[in-house]
C-alpha cells in the first residue's frame, strides 16, 4: 500500500545523552516548544554508548530515521563520550550505506542541556528530511517495533 508522501508520518528514534540532550528534550517539552510527536526518545547514559548495532536494530524494528544527540565535546560528562559518538557515527554511516539506508536517515548532533530550542529545531528539521525521503527501505519486522526497542534498552 503506497501512501501519498504528505500523509506519511515517519517513526524516528532519538538516542539522547542522559546529561545533555535528554534534559534539552525535557526542557523543550516543559517550555511547550513545538516539535514533532514522531520522535521516540531513548535515554542513554552517553551518546558514545550508541553502537552501530543499536542503530541498525532501530531500523530493523521500523524506524524511518535515527538521531543520536549527545553532549558537545567540551561538556561531555564522561570526557570522551561525545568524541566516541562522532567516531562510531562514521562507522555506522558506512554500515547503513552498505545495506541501502540513505545517509540522511541517520543524524548525529551535539545538543547541551541548555539548548531546548535547538533540540526542538533539530527534531523539526530531521522529521521534515525523513518525510521527504519517505518510508525506510528496511522492512518492519514487528508491528510495534519502536516500542519493543525502547523496552529492550531499559
Amino acid at each position: 500500500m503506497n501512501l501519498p508522501k504528505d500523509s506519511f508520518e515517519p517513526k524516528i528514534v532519538a538516542f539522547c545523552c542522559n546529561w545533555c540532550s535528554y534534559p534539552a528534550a525535557d526542557g523543550a517539552g516543559v517550555s511547550r516548544l513545538q516539535y514533532p510527536t514522531n520522535i521516540r526518545i531513548v535515554r542513554v547514559m552517553c551518546g558514545g554508548r550508541v553502537t552501530p548495532g543499536l542503530v541498525l536494530r532501530a531500523f530493523e524494528l521500523g524506524a524511518d530515521g535515527v538521531l543520536v544527540a549527545t553532549c558537545h565535546f567540551e561538556d561531555c560528562h564522561y570526557m570522551f563520550g561525545a568524541k566516541k559518538a562522532a567516531d562510531v557515527h562514521k562507522i555506522t554511516e558506512q554500515l547503513t550505506a552498505m545495506i541501502g539506508i540513505e545517509k540522511e536517515r541517520l543524524m548525529l548532533d551535539w545538543i547541551s542541556s541548555a539548548e531546548a530550542t535547538k533540540f526542538a529545531r533539530v527534531a523539526q528539521e530531521f522529521t521534515a528530511t525523513i518525510k521527504k525521503l519517505g518510508p525506510s527501505p528496511i522492512q518492519k519486522q514487528m508491528t510495534d517495533g519502536i516500542d519493543q526497542l525502547t523496552k529492550e534498552i531499559k
